[in-house]
C-alpha cells in the first residue's frame, strides 16, 4: 500500500497578476512589479503549506499579466488545464475591475491589493470587489495595514496570514470536490447524522455519496478478499503493539481464549477491508478481484456498526481507531477519516479539521458536563486552574485516533501533528499509552476490542460539529479550548461512572462570558448533537473561513473578532457579524 495514500490529484492555487492595461508607459512600467507580486505569493504558499499527502502546495501563475478580458480568459483556460481549484488575484495598481476579475462560479477567490500611494492597488481592490458583489460571486479582500513604498517587495505579516488562511480553506474546498463519502451500512440506532443527506454533500461540498451494505464486509471476510500477506504482517504488529486490556465483563460472560483470538483476527481483517473499500488496493487485482481493487474514491467514510453488525460480529472500534490514526503496521502514514456509527456530519466535521490542519481527528461523544460542585460531591476534589469552572467529558466507544493520546510533542508540550512530523518514538508512545479492553458485551454482543486511553492535558484543541436544520440547512458549531488532566483517582471515579473501556478527553472550552460561552454548562447545553470532532491547535478562525466559502453559517463560536476572515460581501449584510453570516449564506446559497 502507498504509505501516504491520497485520493485523486491535488488542487493547485492559481495566481492572477492583474495590471493597468493602458499602454504607452503605464502598463510597461508595471509589468515587472506585478509579476513579482504573483511570484512572491506563490513562493509564500508553496514554502508554508502542504497537502495532506505531505507534498508542498503547488501554485500556477498566469502566463502573462492580465489587463483585459482576453488575458483573463487565457488565464482561466490555463487554470482549467492545470487543475487549479482556487485563485488569488494580486495587483499593485489600478486595473479594469470587471474586465479582469475571476468569474469561475465555484472557485474560492481572493484579491490582494497592494497598499501603496504611488499606484492605487486599493482602488482596484474596492472596484473589483464591488463587481464581485454585484455579480453574486463572493471574494475575499486582502489589504495591508500600513502604506508600503512602491519598490517594497516584502509581504506584510498580516497579509501573509490572510493569504495563508484563505489558501488553506480554499484548498479544503477544492480537495473535497468530486470525492466520495462512503457509507458502510446505513443508520445507526436512529442517529440523525447517519441519515445521509445527499443534498448537503452534493450541493454544499460537491461530493458524491457511495453506499455499501455491511454484508459486503462479511463477504470479504468469508471470501478472503484482502491481501493475505498484509494480514499476516498486520496481525503480527497488532499482537506486538496492541495490549489487550482488562476484561470488565461479568465472569459468566467471558469467552474462550480461542474465541478472543479469532476476534483479534477479525478486527484486523476489518481494518484492511474498510480501508480497501475507501481507496482501493492494487493487490486485490492480482487475487482476481479487479472490481474490489478500485475502491470508492472516498476521502471520508463511516461505519454503521450498531446494531445489526455488533449484535453478532466484533465491533468497529479497532478498525476505526487504527484507520483514524497516523500510523499502523505499514509505518507512519496519513490518517483516514472514518466516522463511528456512520455519523456523516461528524465525519465531515473531521474532514474539515483534517484538510485545514493535516492532523488526525478525534471523534467523541460530547457526553457529560461535570460542574465543580458535582465533581466535589462525587470525588471530594475541588477543580482548579483551567478546570475551575467545570469540565466536559468527551468519550466514545473506542474509535478515537491514537494520536489523541497527546503523546506526540511540540516544544515539550503534548500535541497532534501532521504524519510527516511524527517520529517513530512518538507513534510508539501513542500505542503504549493505549490498551484494548474486550468490548462491553452489553453494548456489543458480538465482542471486539475498544481503544482505551486518557488524553494528556494542556493541549489546545478546537472542537466542531455540523448539524442540519430543516428549512435552514447546515450550520456549524465551533468551540476552542484545552484538554485538562485530573488527578488519577478523580479521573478513575468519574470515568467508572460511564464506560471505563473507552478513551477519555477532559475538555474545557474558552469562555467569553456571553451567549453559549458564558459558562461551561452553556457550551454543553448548546451543542447540537451527541458527537463532536476535535484536533490539536486553535484553528476555529480557519473553520469560519471555510464555512463562508461553502455558505454554511456558523451558529456558535468563541473566536475573537480579529481572527475572523470572511468574503468582503458579508459586510453588506449588516453590522452584526453572525446575523450577517446567516443572511449572506442564505442569499448566495450552497456553492454547487
Amino acid at each position: 500500500m502507498d504509505q501516504h495514500h491520497h485520493v485523486g490529484n491535488m488542487p493547485k492555487v492559481g495566481i492572477r497578476p492583474v495590471i493597468d492595461a493602458r499602454l504607452g508607459g503605464i502598463r510597461e512600467s508595471l509589468e515587472e512589479s506585478t509579476m513579482g507580486m504573483a511570484q512572491r505569493v506563490a513562493k509564500l504558499i508553496s514554502s508554508r503549506l502542504k497537502y495532506y499527502n505531505g507534498s508542498p502546495v503547488e501554485c500556477v501563475i498566469a502566463d502573462t499579466t492580465i489587463g483585459r478580458v482576453p488575458e483573463a480568459q487565457r488565464c482561466a483556460e490555463k487554470f482549467a488545464k492545470t487543475g487549479v481549484g482556487l485563485t488569488i488575484t494580486v495587483t499593485p495598481c489600478w486595473c479594469y475591475g470587471t474586465e479582469t476579475i475571476d468569474m469561475h462560479p465555484t472557485h474560492p477567490k481572493a484579491i490582494w491589493g497592494f497598499n501603496g500611494t504611488e499606484r492605487p492597488g486599493a482602488v482596484y481592490l474596492a472596484a473589483a470587489l464591488a463587481g464581485h458583489a454585484q455579480k453574486g460571486v463572493p471574494a475575499f479582500s486582502i489589504y495591508g495595514q500600513d502604506v508600503q513604498d512602491s519598490n517594497d517587495e516584502s509581504i506584510p505579516e498580516e497579509v501573509q496570514q490572510y493569504l495563508l488562511q484563505f489558501a488553506r480553506a480554499g484548498l479544503a474546498v477544492a480537495t473535497m470536490k468530486g470525492k466520495s463519502y462512503l457509507s458502510i451500512g446505513s443508520v445507526s440506532m436512529g442517529i440523525a447524522g447517519s441519515i445521509i443527506n445527499e443534498n448537503f454533500f452534493q450541493h454544499y461540498l460537491g461530493m458524491r455519496n457511495e453506499f455499501v451494505d455491511m454484508s459486503e464486509v462479511q463477504r470479504r471476510l468469508e471470501q478472503k478478499i484482502y491481501d493475505p500477506e498484509e494480514f499476516q504482517k498486520a496481525l503480527k504488529w497488532t499482537k506486538k503493539n496492541c495490549t489487550e486490556g482488562k476484561n470488565l465483563n461479568p465472569k459468566e460472560k467471558h469467552k474462550s481464549r480461542q474465541r478472543m483470538d479469532q476476534e483479534w483476527e477479525m478486527v484486523v481483517k476489518m481494518t484492511l477491508i474498510c480501508r480497501d473499500l475507501m481507496i482501493g488496493n492494487t493487490k486485490l487485482e492480482a487475487l482476481g478481484f479487479g472490481e474490489e481493487a478500485l475502491g470508492h474514491y472516498a476521502i471520508a467514510a463511516g461505519f454503521q456498526g450498531q446494531r445489526q453488525w455488533t449484535d453478532f460480529m466484533p465491533n468497529g472500534d479497532f478498525m476505526e481507531a487504527i484507520l483514524n490514526s497516523s500510523f499502523d503496521w505499514n509505518g507512519i502514514r496519513a490518517p483516514f477519516m472514518m466516522a463511528t456509527e456512520n455519523d456523516s456530519l461528524n465525519g465531515i466535521s473531521m474532514l474539515f479539521g483534517y484538510l485545514l490542519t493535516n492532523q488526525a481527528q478525534m471523534f467523541s461523544d460530547v457526553r457529560t458536563y461535570w460542574s465543580p460542585a458535582s465533581v466535589k460531591r462525587v470525588t471530594g476534589h475541588q477543580l482548579e486552574g483551567r478546570a475551575e469552572n467545570g469540565i466536559i467529558h468527551l468519550i466514545n466507544s473506542g474509535s478515537s485516533t491514537l494520536d489523541g493520546t497527546g503523546q506526540q510533542e511540540i516544544e515539550g508540550q503534548p500535541a497532534m501533528k501532521p504524519f510527516w512530523d511524527i517520529t517513530r518514538e512518538e507513534a510508539q508512545k501513542c500505542l503504549d499509552a493505549t490498551d484494548w479492553p474486550p468490548a462491553s458485551y452489553e453494548y456489543f454482543r458480538g465482542g471486539g476490542y475498544s481503544s482505551h486511553f486518557v488524553t494528556r492535558g494542556n493541549m489546545p484543541v478546537t472542537m466542531c460539529r455540523i448539524n442540519i436544520v430543516d428549512g435552514l440547512g447546515p450550520v456549524m458549531q465551533i468551540a476552542e479550548g484545552w484538554t485538562v488532566e485530573l488527578p488519577e483517582k478523580v479521573h478513575k471515579t468519574l470515568d467508572e461512572r460511564t464506560d471505563p473501556t473507552w478513551p477519555t478527553t477532559w475538555f474545557v472550552p474558552r469562555l467569553t462570558g456571553k451567549g453559549p460561552f458564558k459558562d461551561v454548562y452553556s457550551v454543553m447545553a448548546n451543542w447540537g448533537a451527541n458527537h463532536g470532532a476535535f484536533s490539536y491547535g486553535h484553528y476555529g478562525h480557519e473553520l469560519i473561513t471555510l464555512c463562508a466559502m461553502l455558505s454554511i453559517p456558523v451558529c456558535m463560536h468563541n473566536i475573537e473578532d480579529s481572527r475572523i476572515f470572511r468574503p468582503k460581501d458579508w459586510a453588506s449584510f449588516g453590522m452584526d457579524a453572525e446575523g450577517a453570516d446567516f443572511r449572506a449564506c442564505k442569499n448566495y446559497g450552497p456553492l454547487y
